[in-house]
């Protein structure tokens, strides 16, 4: 099943992951798995995000970060093994079945006692955090009505100088002509996020688009 960043065709985007880092045996082994679901297999990240995640989560030198959105925990493992032994990531999602196919690949990889998993609705676990900038990264991946509530919830929970990462802000292009219901609200978020005086905005077209946040 093809995650091609948007806009490349298949052979350009498997030289664009071959090059980079591509996924290990253990990655690919989780992406196989996921494919065995079906069509829904295409909420996965696609590689070459996985492999960006990592390097920033790194890069940012990044000890806590919090994930909307789990799914069958691709991303939060690409999260993870960007953290230092002792770091930490909260995963949020309201489906134990899905995060259940990831649980044991983060095991495999060595990383499952980096990640808290809660599920219940994000919101209402990101409210009952402290009021205090205390994550470096959070990455948002979930219903796309609440993109924007999700949004005020983390951007008080990130320290200055610390990112947001948003997926799915091109949404296969219906973005360009927003009609049905996800495409209006990714749009309208993509929007309050250009003219937000709280972050630092850049829009990159890897994977189905992913906006870079960064908090002032």
């Amino acid at each position: 099943m093809s995650r091609a960043s948007i806009g490349l065709d298949p052979e350009l985007a498997a030289y664009l992951v071959e090059h980079g880092n591509p996924p290990d045996a253990i990655q690919q082994a989780l992406i196989d798995e996921t494919d065995r679901l079906g069509r829904v297999a295409s909420m996965q990240i696609s590689p070459e995000q996985g492999a960006f995640m990592t390097w920033l989560v790194r890069l940012l030198g990044a000890t806590r970060a919090i994930e909307i959105g789990v799914f069958t925990g691709y991303s939060a493992l690409c999260i993870a093994r960007g953290l230092p032994a002792d770091g930490h990531l909260l995963c949020c999602d309201v489906s134990e079945e899905w995060v259940a196919v990831g649980k044991p690949y983060w095991e495999r990889a060595g990383v499952a006692d980096r990640i808290t998993l809660k599920i219940a609705p994000a919101l209402e676990t990101l409210r009952n955090l402290p009021d205090e900038p205390a994550y470096d990264l959070a990455f948002i991946d979930a219903d796309k009505g609440n993109y924007a509530a999700y949004f005020e919830e983390l951007v008080r929970l990130v320290r200055p100088g610390g990112v947001l990462l948003v997926d799915n802000v091109l949404w296969s292009g219906r973005v360009l002509d927003p009609t049905d219901e996800d495409s209006i609200a990714i749009d309208e978020f993509n929007r309050l996020v250009r003219d937000e005086d709280r972050v630092d905005t850049v829009m990159v077209p890897i994977g189905d688009g992913l906006t870079l946040l960064r908090v002032r």
